[in-house]
Parts: C-alpha cells; sequence; structure tokens
C-alpha cells in the first residue's frame, strides 16, 4: 500500500495563503484529499453581524462509535514583512530538512501529520467498527465566533459529537513528546474606570484626581495572592497590561483614568468569584479614597481539565512508544478551541514543538512531521483497537 505523504500535504497547505478570516484555497484542497479517501465532507460557512465570514470543514469516514475526532485550524496569521523571510512565506520550501512557511508549525503541520495517519488507516483497517472525523476551522487565529464553536453545534443537531477529540495544538516545548496538554486556564480581562473632575495642577483642591485613586488599586490587585495552584495547574495570575488618562498635557488633572487586566485562572476560581474579588479591592480603596467607580468584564474561556484516565494514557502510550518521552500533562499556555470542545467530550491537545510559531521563517523540522504521523498513527490504531 501506498502511504500519505505528510511532506506534500503539508507543502499543499501552506501555499494556500489562508490569513484569517480567508480560506485561501485550505478547506477545499482538504475537502478534495478526504473526499477520495471516502470521507462525507462537509463545508460550513458561518456569518454573524460584525464578524467576517468563515469557511470551516467537517468530514467524517464511519457511523459507529468509538468516534474520533480531530480538531484543527488550517487560518494563520500574517506573515508580515516578507523582506525579513529567508523563505517566501507560503512557498513551502524545504531547505535543511526543515519545511518553511506561514502555518508550518500553528497548525498545518499537525493537520497534515493527522491526515496522512487517518488516509493511511481507513485504506488498510476500512474502520466499519467505529469513525474518525475531521473538526476544521478557518477562525481559530481569529475572533473565534464563526468557527469551532458554531461546527460543533452543527454536529450536534446533525448526530456527529464524537466520543473523544484530539486537537492537533503545538504542544511540545524543547522536542516532540515531552508535553501534552490536557486542560488550559481560564481567561477572564477587566476593565476599571475611575472618574474625577478635572481642573488646573496649580489648583488640586478644586479637581478631583482619579489617577492616584487608581493607582492604589492596581497595587492593591496585582500584589493580591489569588492561589497555590494544585497538581495541574500554575497558580493563577493577574497581569495589568494598561493604564491610561489620554491626557497629552503636563498641567492638566485628567477628568478619568483607566485600567486593563487580564487574569488567567486555575479551577479554584470561576468569573464569579473573580469579579467578587475585584469588587471587593475596590470597595476598599474607594472607602479609603473615594472616586467614582465602574467596572467591566469580559470573560474569555473558562478553566477545564480532561482528567488523566484511558483516553489521556492512550495517547501517553502512544507518545512514549515513538519517542521514549512520556509527555508531561501540562494546562500552561493561553487559549485554543479546546475550550469550545471541552462542553462535548473529553478534549487533549497534543502536536509538535511551538519554538517558531507566529515568528518570521516559522518552520517545521521534516523528521519532526514525520513522527508526529506515525504517533497520530498508533493513536488511531490504539483507539479502534482497544476503545478507551
Amino acid at each position: 500500500m501506498k502511504h500519505a505523504d505528510p511532506v506534500a500535504i503539508l507543502q499543499d497547505l501552506i501555499r494556500c495563503p489562508s490569513v484569517t478570516p480567508h480560506e485561501g484555497g485550505a478547506m477545499a484542497y482538504l475537502e478534495k484529499l478526504l473526499s477520495k479517501a471516502g470521507f462525507q465532507c462537509h463545508r460550513l460557512v458561518f456569518t454573524e453581524k460584525d464578524t467576517p465570514d468563515i469557511d470551516n470543514l467537517f468530514a467524517r469516514f464511519g457511523t459507529a462509535s468509538p468516534h474520533l475526532c480531530f480538531a484543527g485550524h488550517t487560518d494563520v496569521v500574517p506573515a508580515g514583512d516578507e523582506n525579513l523571510w529567508s523563505h517566501e512565506p507560503f512557498a513551502a520550501d524545504i531547505s535543511d530538512g526543515k519545511i518553511y512557511g506561514r502555518g508550518a508549525t500553528d497548525m498545518k503541520g499537525s493537520v497534515a501529520a493527522f491526515a496522512a495517519a487517518a488516509l493511511d488507516y481507513v485504506a488498510s483497517k476500512n474502520t466499519q467498527n467505529g469513525s474518525i472525523s475531521f473538526l476544521i476551522t478557518g477562525d481559530e487565529e481569529g475572533p473565534a465566533v464563526n468557527g469551532t464553536v458554531k461546527v460543533l453545534q452543527w454536529m450536534q443537531e446533525n448526530g456527529h459529537i464524537p466520543d473523544h477529540c484530539l486537537v492537533g495544538e503545538p504542544s511540545c516545548v524543547d522536542q516532540l513528546g515531552d508535553t501534552m496538554k490536557i486542560g488550559r486556564r481560564g481567561s477572564l480581562s477587566f476593565q476599571v474606570t475611575v472618574l474625577g473632575r478635572q481642573g488646573h495642577v496649580a489648583y488640586p483642591h478644586k479637581a478631583d484626581n482619579p489617577v492616584p485613586k487608581l493607582a492604589r488599586f492596581i497595587d492593591r490587585i496585582s500584589h493580591a495572592k489569588l492561589d497555590d495552584g494544585n497538581e495541574h495547574f500554575d497558580p493563577s495570575s493577574l497581569v495589568v497590561t494598561s493604564f491610561d488618562v489620554n491626557n497629552p498635557a503636563t498641567n492638566v488633572i485628567p477628568a478619568k483614568a483607566i485600567a486593563k487586566f487580564n487574569v488567567r485562572f486555575s479551577p479554584e476560581h470561576n468569573p464569579a468569584s473573580l469579579k467578587t474579588l475585584v469588587e471587593k479591592h475596590i470597595e476598599a480603596v474607594k472607602a479609603e479614597l473615594g472616586g467614582v467607580w465602574q467596572m467591566v468584564a469580559h470573560e474569555g474561556a473558562d478553566a477545564f481539565i480532561t482528567a488523566p484516565g484511558a483516553f489521556v494514557g492512550l495517547v501517553q502510550d502512544a507518545v512514549e512508544q515513538e519517542t521514549g518521552l512520556v509527555p508531561k500533562l501540562s494546562t500552561s499556555g493561553g487559549t485554543s478551541d479546546a475550550r469550545f470542545v471541552k462542553d462535548y467530550c473529553p478534549v487533549l491537545e497534543f502536536g509538535p514543538t511551538n519554538a517558531s510559531i507566529h515568528q518570521t521563517d516559522e518552520h517545521l523540522d521534516i523528521e519532526e512531521l514525520k513522527a508526529t504521523t506515525r504517533i497520530y498513527a498508533r493513536v488511531i490504531e490504539a483507539y479502534f483497537g482497544v476503545s478507551p
């Protein structure tokens, strides 16, 4: 049997300039590739007011359980200044054993690897005892409104919710196999505003300066200990990202001061408890210094974890068999589309090393791509051999 070539698939995908929100030909390419192998493909275009239309793909081989889904994205961030690249960002050049191009590691490499592994498996095994599917979005690097979240809703309405899901985000840090993600911290962003009264700096008693009030609050909140973390989560963190009064003058007391900060939190917290915490610190400063305060919170993602068990162990074993490493179970990093999948089925993330993601000269080592393909092949074989 002739095996599918992940290198050729990755090169073809990189050559599709699918910068969010543009499909760039990547969905059409995958649809054709998977359809020829017997996958039932559905192109799903979703739209919503004030957000770009997004082209997505759901493809499934088989109809029975167990059902293993691979989730990924073909959209990529912009290349930036292309003159700084040593290889054209959408040429998929091979040099010194590496494939160069935007999206090589984040995350067309994982898509190519799983596609090659799945194509080989269905060609040799004809998985009538289960089904394999692909959930591919073009909106992971964008607002994530018309992508995975809506595809999952469509899957539920049409009887396609999987038993387990593997997301191909580049999870490894230093070498392939060192890390897999079994959860993610939550994300909650705040904007706190203090309203005062504008005035001349020579007559501060005639004004109401909001800056010291907000500064006192920021000092308090940024030094507050949120928790100690736990076995799978680092301590929650609060990072101040902006303090602004929009005041170019040096002799005017501003009328308003605004601070922004983000909390990355473990399951020790939730959005409601964190809002209560922030409000407590606001009230403490308000009781001391006064002022008119406003708080707005934007919920980005909930904290979640897929508890170690049969599915996690199956993937760990596949990684160890191929690389000799037992991957660390991590919940670090930012958010991913796994935050949507977790509401439907157990989900984890495993993919190549992430050192060059979003950078100039993004690249993926060919041997790493092939090893990732073999890991995915082991996962598929084990999953349908003895379902977790």
